[in-house]
């Protein structure tokens, strides 16, 4: 009878995780979920969270509360979530860092490829290479002949090792072969701040940051760094119109789960993201930062994981050429 017993409990309790799978998938979520921007409030990618989460938030039904983690290159945020409950009510949104970090830092808390479930890319912000408005530099060409003419002076701002201002301004330096003075800041305000009071030359950084300041005449903008010219910013170049290819960078973003979330919560989260890419109000609102949300398609996991893995592959190769490491 004990043995009668065992057994029919072991088939009850499989047969509950059989009806559990599609229950979790009716009623998710039936509660508010936190979405992780590893970088302060205020930010770029802090700008594009608040957006996706408010559009996401109206077809999921439940409110998603933004959440900002940041410090050390917006692996402390990401670190967060790899260590979160994988019950689907934790997200993060993070940007290209997400790559770079698997290379930057000798030690991270987390496996990057391993540690996460995928829920799809949001958007591609291009870069801008710009400078403090009283620069007495007229074009990009000028820039790079007075960058290396004065390499021991000329400072290049950003928001600290594994921002995105980071890895554009390594890019620069590499395509000009010139090494020049890095300053690294704890964040893109206090960057841009002493970019627009003088106190350092040069930035690159994400069009979500420096739109307003460039329309604004407050800094000067020198080149994009996308494939083609930006609508709002026609009448500056690319980098690839300047004869540096190799500083076509865009900032993708994507959502991430840890690693164990329901399939079912994941499905339903990357449904959620790809009926806020298809939001009239979400392309405007990119649109007027310099970015577009990317396309339906990519908004699924297996196009964010190949985009992981394809830009950690990418990157690897030019942080150990700069040496530029982070413990």
């Amino acid at each position: 009878m004990k043995i009668l017993n065992t057994m029919l409990g072991a088939t009850v309790f499989a047969a509950a995780g059989v009806i559990s799978s599609p229950a979790f998938a009716q009623d998710y979520p039936t509660r508010s979920i936190t979405m992780v921007v590893p970088f302060a409030a205020g930010g770029p990618t802090d700008t594009v969270a608040r957006l996706v989460a408010e559009s996401m938030s109206k077809d999921l039904g439940q409110q998603i509360i933004v959440e900002n983690v940041g410090g050390a290159g917006g692996t402390l945020g990401a670190g967060r979530v790899a260590n979160a409950d994988a019950d689907g009510y934790t997200v993060l949104l993070h940007h290209i860092g997400m790559a770079t970090s698997a290379t930057l830092y000798r030690k991270l808390p987390y496996d990057t490829l391993n540690a996460f479930e995928y829920v799809g890319l949001v958007t591609d912000v291009p870069m801008t290479v710009v400078a403090r408005k009283d620069l007495d530099v007229k074009d990009f060409k000028g820039l790079v002949e007075y960058a290396k003419a004065n390499s021991d002076k000329v400072t290049v701002a950003n928001a600290g090792i594994g921002a995105a201002s980071h890895l554009c301004g390594m890019l620069f330096m590499s395509a000009i072969q010139t090494p020049l003075v890095t300053v690294p800041y704890k964040g893109t305000g206090p960057a841009m701040t002493d970019l627009l009071g003088g106190q350092v030359d040069i930035m690159c950084d994400q069009t979500t940051n420096t739109t307003k300041q460039i329309q604004g005449g407050t800094i000067k903008a020198y080149a994009v760094t996308s494939p083609e010219r930006l609508a709002i910013f026609k009448d500056i170049p690319t980098v690839a119109e300047e004869g540096m290819p190799a500083m076509q960078v865009g900032i993708w973003h994507g959502i991430y789960t840890p690693k164990g979330t329901p399939k079912e919560a994941n499905e339903r989260l990357s449904k959620a993201l790809q009926v806020t890419l298809k939001d009239p109000t979400i392309a405007s609102r990119f649109a007027e930062l310099g970015t577009l949300p990317s396309p339906e398609k990519d908004g699924t996991p297996e196009a964010l994981k190949a985009k992981l893995e394809s830009e950690i592959a990418r990157w690897e190769p030019v942080i150990k050429a700069a040496g530029q490491y982070a413990d």
